[in-house]
Order: C-alpha cells, then structure tokens, then sequence
C-alpha cells in the first residue's frame, strides 16, 4: 500500500542550531535508510508559509501498522505531527499497466 503523509515540523523554543543541525543529519541518515529499504519513495516541499517547516512524502507499507512503525523510526517525529492519506491506484493512473478490454 502507498500513504500520503503530510508532515509539518515546529522545532521546539530554545532549540539551539546545533541540535536542529544534528537532528537534520539524523533524520537525513534514516530517509536514506528507509529509501533503500523501499519505504520511503519519494518526497515532496510544498509551498511554504513563512517560517514553515513541512514535507510530503510518498512511503510504501504493507498497512498502517507498518507505516506507523516506519514514521515512528523517523527521529523528526519527536519535533513533527502527521496526517496520513491511504492511496489506491486509480483505473487510469499512466503509471498502471495498461488495462485489457472489458475487465
């Protein structure tokens, strides 16, 4: 299955830069891994209001259990609040191969 996660971060007050640099590394580290793993297909920046830390990511799971445990591996989360929109393909989806006649 494929998920929509929208994932908006707020970096706590008194957070220094050091700590937000290390938390980037970390966090950069473990989407590779989850990247190579298959989990973590693509992601995305939407527009950006000032100030806004947010990303879109496409992530791939046996069900939402498994995502859970995915988003949970992610060291970001601690700073992060989630919204998760379940995918399914669409019958026209150009990605799809090509349906046969009267199925």
């Amino acid at each position: 299955m494929e998920f929509l996660v929208d994932m908006v971060t707020t970096v706590p007050e008194g957070t220094s830069e050091d700590e937000v640099a290390a938390m980037r590394a970390r966090e950069a580290a473990r989407s590779a891994a989850l990247t190579a793993q298959g989990s973590l297909l693509r992601l995305w920046r939407p527009p950006l209001a000032p100030g806004e830390w947010r990303t879109w990511g496409l992530f791939q799971a046996d069900d939402a259990e498994a995502l859970e445990t995915v988003l949970a591996s992610m060291p970001l989360r601690a700073w992060r609040r989630e919204s998760v929109t379940p995918l399914t393909p669409h019958p026209n989806d150009p990605g799809q191969p090509p349906r046969q006649p009267g199925r």
